[in-house]
C-alpha cells in the first residue's frame, strides 16, 4: 500500500487548504481513511476519517471547519480545511488501517505540512 499525500502550504488564519492523497496497492473503496495530523512537540492526532460507506468522524477541535471526503474512481481522500487557525499547524498525514481494527496499526502517507499563520 502506498498513500502520496499533498496539499499543504503557509495560508493566513482563517483561510482554507484542500489537502489530497492518493492511494494505491488496495481496494480503495473498501478501506476506512482518515487524516492524523502532528504538531511540534505534540502526539500524532486522528482528526478525521470515513468509513467505505461514507460515514464520518472528526475531532472536537475541527469539527464545522474540515470536511473529510473521498473519490473512489480516484482512489483519493481528501481534507478540506476551512477557518483555519495557527493550533491548526502541524504534519499532516493520511493514513489507512493495515486490519480491521479502528487505526490500530496503520500504512502512512509521507506528510505534509501546514503552516496557518496569525
Amino acid at each position: 500500500v502506498q498513500l502520496q499525500a499533498s496539499g499543504g502550504g503557509l495560508v493566513q488564519a482563517g483561510g482554507s487548504l484542500r489537502l489530497s492523497c492518493a492511494a494505491s496497492g488496495s481496494i480503495f473503496s473498501r478501506n476506512v481513511m482518515g487524516w492524523y495530523r502532528q504538531a511540534p512537540g505534540k502526539e500524532r492526532e486522528l482528526v478525521a476519517a470515513i468509513t467505505s460507506g461514507g460515514v464520518t468522524n472528526y475531532a472536537d477541535s475541527v469539527k464545522g471547519r474540515f470536511t473529510i471526503s473521498r473519490d473512489n474512481a480516484k482512489n483519493t481522500v481528501y481534507l478540506q480545511m476551512n477557518s483555519l487557525k495557527p493550533e491548526d499547524t502541524a504534519v499532516y498525514y493520511c493514513a489507512q488501517p493495515k486490519d480491521s481494527f479502528w487505526f490500530r496499526n496503520n500504512y502512512w502517507g509521507q506528510g505534509t505540512q501546514v503552516t496557518v499563520s496569525s
